[in-house]
């Protein structure tokens, strides 16, 4: 897969809205993984948390935008970054499966368990964790250079 570039305009260059956008989504994935009824938008919510906060690591490194919504494409991203985004990997492949699946009819039923949400939002949440830690110390680091 070539280098990819966001061709949407309108889109923040900013990590840190990127970062606010990914928390949103964690809270509402925890909220709506309290109805049974929610458990597909719970998880999709999941995925959205990890795939913004993933595009603001690269972005506070990079100073690229990429579009897609692979995460196993956007930790592979981060890899090339920041080799300890490499433990996320697996994670990164179960968590993708929340995106289409959830969001749309398929002839294969998807449905999810309580237990597999409860294990996709743990999942998302430390993940979501890490890559907020990441995206701390790197912009600690930009801002002192900065200052130097």
């Amino acid at each position: 897969m070539g280098r990819r570039r966001s061709n949407h305009r309108g889109d923040s260059k900013r990590f840190y809205d990127w970062v606010d956008r990914a928390a949103e989504d964690m809270i509402a994935a925890r909220i709506l993984m309290e109805d049974d009824r929610c458990y597909n938008v719970s998880a999709f919510h999941c995925q959205q948390a990890i795939e913004k906060a993933l595009k603001a690591f690269i972005l506070l490194n990079t100073g690229d935008l990429v579009d897609g919504h692979n995460l196993s494409w956007l930790c592979k991203k981060a890899i090339k970054l920041d080799d300890k985004f490499r433990e996320w990997l697996d994670e990164s492949a179960v968590l993708n499966k929340c995106y289409i699946e959830t969001r749309y009819p398929t002839d294969l039923p998807f449905e999810l368990e309580q237990a597999d949400i409860i294990k996709a939002y743990k999942m998302a949440f430390d993940m979501f964790e890490f890559i907020c830690h990441q995206v701390d110390e790197d912009a600690d680091e930009l801002e002192m250079k900065d200052e130097q």
